[in-house]
């Protein structure tokens, strides 16, 4: 990963039009290819970015100082660098992924031996479903034979969207998989991230994990 720390102004070029005035900023440039501007003041979420696959050419010359960012469908990010104050690379290696604690293990398996929980007809592919950035939770068809990916969680919330829809993106390329929808599942999922799931077109799936295991809820029911 390449950590930059520079005064630039950034333009997109693509669908539509976008300007970021001159300012202080990280730029991350990933093993991936990926490349994504960042500011101070929000947390994880870029101000700007580019997805992999595209290339990054750094400009010669006239153009020195000018970073031009393009992916394969020729939308184009345009760093113009004033002023670099930081540049330096490191080699991360292959991340692990995310190790669940023992509750969302469990979801997981309970949901794989009860993969009708998420609607008459569906089968499951495979547990673990190995990417090139980590495992899916959950790969499965449903009863249109569509291939439905799974994230489970304990607790969702707005990274375990953004988890899913990086997934979603990888394997909406293998030609054997696509079309992929995703299925965003937890025992409770926050109101942002359902807001920002159902904006993505994943949906949501509450598990009520006593149920699941067989356990009947102790409270007074009318029927």
């Amino acid at each position: 990963m390449r950590l930059v720390i520079a005064r630039c102004s950034v333009d997109y070029a693509g669908r539509l039009t976008a300007h970021l005035p001159s300012a202080p900023r990280l730029i991350l440039v990933k093993a991936d290819g990926s490349v994504s501007i960042h500011a101070d003041d929000r947390a994880y979420k870029p101000l700007n970015w580019m997805s992999p696959p595209c290339t990054l050419k750094e400009g010669t010359g006239e153009d020195e100082g000018v970073w031009t960012v393009v992916n394969k469908a020729g939308e184009k990010l345009i760093i113009t660098m004033e002023e670099i104050l930081h540049d330096s690379s490191h080699e991360l290696g292959v991340d692990p992924g995310l190790i669940k604690d023992g509750v969302e293990a469990h979801l997981q398996e309970l949901l794989a031996d009860r993969i009708e929980t998420l609607g008459e007809g569906y089968t499951l592919i495979r547990r673990e479903y190995m990417t090139a950035i980590g495992p899916v939770d959950i790969l499965c068809r449903d009863a249109d034979g569509q291939t439905v990916a799974v994230e489970i969680k304990r607790r969702g919330e707005i990274d375990g969207v953004e988890q899913l829809t990086r997934y979603l993106e990888l394997l909406n390329r293998d030609p054997h998989l696509a079309p992929v929808r995703g299925v965003f599942a937890a025992q409770e999922i926050k109101p942002q991230a359902r807001v920002l799931a159902t904006d993505r077109g994943i949906n949501c799936q509450i598990l009520d994990y006593d149920a699941m295991r067989g356990i009947e809820d102790d409270k007074l029911r009318l029927f």
